[in-house]
């Protein structure tokens, strides 16, 4: 189980570096002054929070963003960023743009040393942070802010845009990376993102979905590829996929994770809870098979699921905006050796959680974030293995959003409000 000082997707170190990013932007403006005057009114026709506000406000600043769209469902992609998907839209250019994005940072044109928190509806990393085998840190250097960098390929460097068709992309990019144990990692990442239709999403979330809700769906099927001479072994140090999505909260958006039934002394504890101190019972509550956690992006907070509890799909829901959404993952059945993260030399460097979600603290956002990681990937050279990740939003009646909840979810939305 990963330690409460883990990073979150990103960890200690981001709430530190968002903290005094916040308090320095304080002092000349406020952040919603600042997002608001990204783009004046003069330069867009579309209002903040909307899809054609951020597709127009980062086409100035990134080169080459590539839209996939079915009809009102959209994602943007920016291959300088990743492939990293940006925001998506149920609704339009007009509608509700549904990742969010860091627009201060992006429009400031600064490229911070440690990381860069452009923000992104889903993002590609590596694990583990921390540890004696991180990524995060040279080799013997102490664990600590100051000596936490970000690697440049997952933060600044572009991914390469391969291919692409109306509703697929295909990036790529080769990467040698070296652990805190000196260990070299010869490596090809492969990222390809689909959007999905309304026949494609109904097969995959086992359901049926009235022609009043709208919706977007996309895929990212995320692979790596040993291609050093060497095999990787537990010895020094493995490494896993991590897909971090980062969501606009609002005052009234609460994540739902379901999870495996069952006896603690038999599975372990529910959930971590104390990443960052104990969550408080009004924003945290554990159920026996569900939990309900506050995504309001005003008090920090982050909770973990072991491979023992986790179930391949986690959600939540906006009751202001009336947006269920859902992400969906895979999870291999039988494993159980998942990278820790922990900022220390670890007694068990393989004994991290599987899912994870956040809610900030309102330093840089408001948002919140789900998050999904592989296992830990022991590949031989010229190996493959890989990690999906589906990104779901549906938009509509609360009623029907009701049925859809507990036919993905097992959960009623009216839970949240104590109906």
């Amino acid at each position: 189980m990963e330690s409460r000082v883990n990073f979150y997707g990103f960890g200690i170190v981001l709430r530190s570096i968002v903290l005094c990013a916040f308090l320095s932007l304080l002092a000349c403006k406020t952040k919603n002054e600042q997002s608001a005057n990204a783009l004046s009114n003069d330069e867009v026709a579309f209002s903040l929070g909307s899809f054609g506000y951020d597709r127009e406000f980062l086409s100035r600043y990134y080169k080459d963003l590539v839209v996939l769209e079915n009809g009102e469902s959209s994602i943007l992609i920016s291959p300088e960023l990743q492939g990293r998907v940006m925001t998506s839209t149920a609704s339009g250019d007009e509608g509700q743009s549904f990742g969010w994005i860091n627009h201060d940072l992006i429009s400031s044109g600064e490229i911070k040393e440690h990381f860069n928190p452009t923000g992104g509806e889903e993002r590609f990393w590596l694990g583990p942070e921390g540890g004696q085998y991180a990524l995060y840190f040279e080799k013997d250097a102490k664990f600590g802010l100051d000596n936490w960098y970000v690697p440049r390929e997952l933060d600044t460097e572009a991914f390469g845009l391969v291919r692409r068709s109306e509703d697929k992309a295909f990036f790529e990019r080769e990467m040698k990376l070296v652990n805190y144990t000196g260990a070299t990692f010869n490596l090809r990442v492969q990222r390809n993102i689909t959007l999905l239709t309304r026949e494609e999403t109904a097969q995959i979330l086992g359901i049926s979905i009235p022609e009043s809700i709208k919706i977007v769906g996309f895929a990212s099927e995320n692979s790596l590829t040993n291609i050093g001479s060497e095999d990787w072994d537990k010895k020094t140090g493995l490494l896993s996929i991590w897909i971090l999505s980062m969501f606009n909260s609002s005052d009234q958006t609460t994540i739902i994770i379901p999870f495996k039934k069952g006896d603690e002394a038999i599975l372990g504890k529910k959930v971590t809870d104390d990443y960052f101190g104990k969550i408080p019972k009004e924003r945290l509550q554990v159920k026996d098979s569900v939990l309900f956690f506050k995504a309001d992006g005003k008090e920090r907070g982050k909770i973990g699921i072991s491979p023992q509890r986790a179930l391949p799909v986690m959600g939540s829901y906006d009751a202001k905006n009336k947006v269920l959404t859902i992400a969906k993952f895979s999870l291999r059945e039988g494993a159980m050796d998942y990278v820790n993260s922990l900022w220390e030399l670890q007694e068990f460097p393989f004994s991290g959680d599987v899912v994870n979600a956040y809610n900030d603290g309102g330093g840089l956002g408001p948002f919140y974030e789900l998050e999904s990681s592989s296992p830990a990937m022991d590949l031989k050279s010229n190996e493959s293995s890989s990690h999906i990740h589906q990104t779901f939003h549906f938009v509509g009646n609360e009623g029907e959003l009701e049925k859809l909840a507990k036919g993905i979810l097992g959960v009623s939305i009216k839970e949240l409000s104590g109906e």
